[in-house]
């Protein structure tokens, strides 16, 4: 009796979180599966095929701006790991009290507005007339104005901006778990400071590093706002591409086609990580 009550009440509990999954995730999916195999051959008239997906391999500008995205979001989650593991070291190792929390604390606060607005900021930081090009006029490194909007670099600071946190909350995380003395005896037992870091605290902060790569990699690659905005209409990303199958052109089966492909992009490449990483969801998920 008291097992089916303990039954009833597990199902009880996971019951929101099956709800959410299938009525949010896997039915959309589904259903957005089945649009990407409909190719349209008359006013009203469909056919079921790969038509929309040999649309993409045929297409240099699709299957060009599908690899541009994908290396530039591997590109952004490396160089915010780069940025980001000093922090969290620092942050999680280094301070104590009240400084901690502090340091944390301000990490935090770009992310209490929303995403538009502080790419506006990077923006007005950016753009030809903004603070970054008058202040390189004014001491003399510039002689006019320069656009350092609308490129590679542009979106690059925009994607890692709008992304470290994720990459440093779980390394904080995992970084608090390290027990002092194991550093301690790396020094006493005369490791350096680059073995105990390779040897100790990388292999220690695994989890963390594949977990914050997986979350900053799958917001780089979905990511919209900020390349459209920080490198203009021809910033050749591509769910700009997608988004354009949707709304402009009204192709909801192309840009479902499109959608897919991107869904296994980002899965293959996380699959890849983890097994690379000698990882598997579970340990990244701290369990």
């Amino acid at each position: 009796m008291v097992t089916d009550r303990s039954k009833l009440g597990f199902y009880l509990l996971i019951s929101p979180l099956l709800l959410w999954l299938v009525t949010l995730i896997i039915l959309p999916h589904i259903g957005l599966f089945a649009v990407s195999m409909s190719e349209k051959v008359g006013v009203r008239e469909y056919e079921t095929g790969f038509g929309n997906y040999a649309v993409f391999f045929n297409e240099p500008l699709y299957w060009r701006t599908f690899a541009r995205t994908a290396l530039m979001s591997i590109s952004t989650t490396v160089l915010t790991l780069l940025l980001g593991f000093p922090i969290a070291y620092y942050i999680a190792k280094l301070t104590r009290g009240r400084t901690k929390t502090t340091l944390f604390l301000m990490c935090l606060i770009p992310f209490w507005v929303s995403e538009l607005v502080r790419t506006f900021g990077w923006m007005i930081l950016l753009r030809e007339t903004g603070i970054l090009s008058n202040f390189l006029q004014y001491i003399g490194i510039l002689a006019e104005p320069v656009e350092f909007l609308y490129n590679d670099a542009a979106i690059m600071v925009g994607l890692v901006y709008t992304s470290i946190l994720f990459m440093i909350v779980p390394l904080v995380t995992t970084l608090d778990s390290l027990d002092d003395s194991l550093i301690e005896a790396g020094y006493d037992l005369g490791g350096s400071g680059f073995s105990i870091l390779r040897e100790i605290v990388i292999p220690h902060a695994m989890p963390g590093i594949v977990s914050g790569c997986i979350v900053v990699f799958m917001l780089s690659l979905g990511n919209y706002l900020t390349p459209i905005l920080l490198g203009g209409k021809d910033s050749l990303w591509f769910t700009g591409l997608i988004y354009t199958q949707f709304i402009t052109r009204f192709n909801w089966e192309l840009g479902s086609a499109f959608g897919f492909l991107l869904l296994g992009l980002s899965s293959a490449v996380v699959f890849l990580g983890l097994k690379l990483s000698r990882q598997s969801l579970s340990n990244t998920m701290g369990r």
